[in-house]
């Protein structure tokens, strides 16, 4: 990874008095996110009139600002040509769907064959950016759609849209458990205080917010639509399991595998060997980050998934 270092110089104006000091920088140095500007401040990379601030200090106006921060570029990722569904393209955003199975960036254990991998070589200009565009993830093995910037501009705009919850994002799971009627799960997210691959909900961490409602019931399961309202790891798989619905094919968040009384021997075999947890990002919308057009896209449930919902519909109407 090699990197470059941005400077900038500005006078804080009389009109931003009393404002944070992140807070008027966002406006200042719109390129740029509120969360890449805090981290830049709290990295001792911006200062004001010649010394360190923190991100909630008070500016009073006339100060000047000095930005002198390192802009990581993106090249531990090399381009490998793997092919990926574009379910939007134009010259600031593509939207993707990921199919299950693919990682979205490299980390430990999966050093390449990612989607970064793949976004680096349908569009070798992505380096420039932080993870190649990527604004948001899903789970190696959850399918569907994710939104990527292909400008720095459009980064900065659909990093704050996800942060002030402008970005509709809308799920399909099939859970375990028979929901009487959808509902919300209103639950921190932080760390598990053991197990730090683990999402759990405990007091005193991030606030998540999730939405659900049924589709369709089956014996011993029920087909689910998920809206996000908060986007933390994991955050769907674990509030649906703190709801005790857990998503049929989580080994993380959904126990040991639990056979229906009386199920057929076709969904016994299906609920055994599916491979992954049945969750699918189905629909996204937003406003264009430079348009301001609105954008929707939506991608099908995935053939797995389908099947699963088939084999559970036969064994509800064999009894």
């Amino acid at each position: 990874m090699t990197d470059s270092t941005l400077e900038i110089t500005l006078v804080i104006p009389p009109e931003q008095a009393g404002q944070r000091l992140d807070q008027a920088l966002a406006v200042l140095v719109a390129d740029h996110s509120r969360s890449r500007l805090k981290s830049w401040i709290d990295a001792g990379e911006v200062l004001v009139d010649g010394s360190p601030r923190r991100p909630r200090d008070k500016v009073s106006g006339g100060e000047t600002v000095v930005i002198s921060a390192r802009m990581p570029e993106e090249v531990r990722a090399v381009a490998q040509d793997i092919p990926l569904v574009l379910v939007h393209e134009d010259r600031h955003v593509f939207v993707v769907n990921k199919p299950a199975g693919l990682v979205v960036h490299p980390g430990a254990g999966n050093p390449d064959l990612t989607l970064q991998n793949a976004l680096l070589a349908l569009d070798p200009k992505l380096v420039r950016l932080p993870r190649a565009g990527i604004v948001h993830r899903l789970d190696k093995d959850t399918s569907g759609l994710l939104v990527v910037a292909r400008t720095l501009a459009a980064h900065t705009a659909l990093v704050r849209m996800l942060e002030e919850r402008d970005i509709h994002r809308e799920y399909e799971a099939i859970c375990r458990g028979v929901m009487t009627a959808g509902g919300t799960v209103d639950a921190p997210i932080d760390r598990h205080p053991t197990d730090r691959v683990r999402m759990a909900v405990r007091q005193g961490g991030r606030e998540s917010v999730t939405h659900y409602r049924v589709i369709k019931r089956f014996r011993a399961h029920t087909h689910v639509r998920v809206q996000l309202e908060t986007g933390r790891t994991h955050q769907i798989r674990v509030h649906l399991a703190h709801a005790e619905f857990p998503i049929v094919g989580d080994r993380v968040y959904g126990g040991r595998l639990a056979q229906p009384r009386g199920a057929s021997e076709a969904l016994r075999v299906a609920l055994r060997e599916f491979p992954r947890q049945a969750l699918h990002a189905a629909r996204l919308q937003f406003a264009h980050p430079v348009t301001a057009k609105p954008v929707e896209c939506v991608a099908p449930l995935p053939a797995d998934m389908q099947e699963l919902l088939r084999v559970l519909a036969a064994d509800a109407a064999a009894k």
